[in-house]
């Protein structure tokens, strides 16, 4: 099942169908450039781009679809991160440090609560730290259920302006589970 809160739907050739690992991860991205769900939808609509998201937001809040849940996207340069995790592209300022509008974030911590609903994540755990990446407490959780992609590519993605905005992301997405 797929979040409730699109408003758009345009499903990628650029996916792998179906994921092999359960979703218990989060992993938030920038679009490094102001672009509305339509047109990201057309981005990774191309087989040649060899990319795609779960979802995007556009700078107006919207949200779309690009890759169905049970699928995995090609979005982290990572295959192990992207079949456990959500991705989701965040559009974003042209360069550093790739801020996002009001309405983009509201949405996207909106977002993140209801994946997070849907898929049992009790709790949403941001320590900045990429040792964790797939690591369990002694209660079986991820002890961090969020990455960023610059951990798996040379990339400033999501951005400072994100990627410091974590710990909030995490907070206020708690308080709405």
């Amino acid at each position: 099942m797929n979040s409730p809160l699109v408003s758009h739907t345009e499903i990628s050739p650029n996916r792998t169908s179906p994921r092999n690992h359960k979703i218990d991860t989060i992993t938030i991205h920038c679009t490094a450039g102001h672009i509305d769900v339509r047109a990201l939808g057309k981005i990774f609509a191309a087989p040649a781009r060899m990319a795609s998201s779960n979802y995007g937001i556009d700078d107006e809040g919207h949200i779309a679809l690009y890759v169905d849940e049970t699928d995995r996207s090609w979005c982290s340069s990572n295959a192990d991160n992207d079949n456990r995790a959500v991705t989701i592209e965040v559009s974003s300022d042209y360069k550093a440090p790739y801020s996002v509008t009001d309405a983009a974030f509201s949405s996207l911590v909106y977002l993140v609560a209801d994946i997070c609903k849907r898929n049992g994540i009790q709790k949403l755990r941001w320590f900045h730290d990429k040792g964790l990446v797939g690591k369990e407490d002694t209660t079986g959780q991820l002890r961090q259920n969020m990455t960023i992609h610059k951990w798996f590519a040379k990339k400033d993605c999501p951005g400072h302006y994100l990627e410091e905005r974590m710990f909030e992301i995490a907070a206020k997405v708690n308080a709405l589970l």
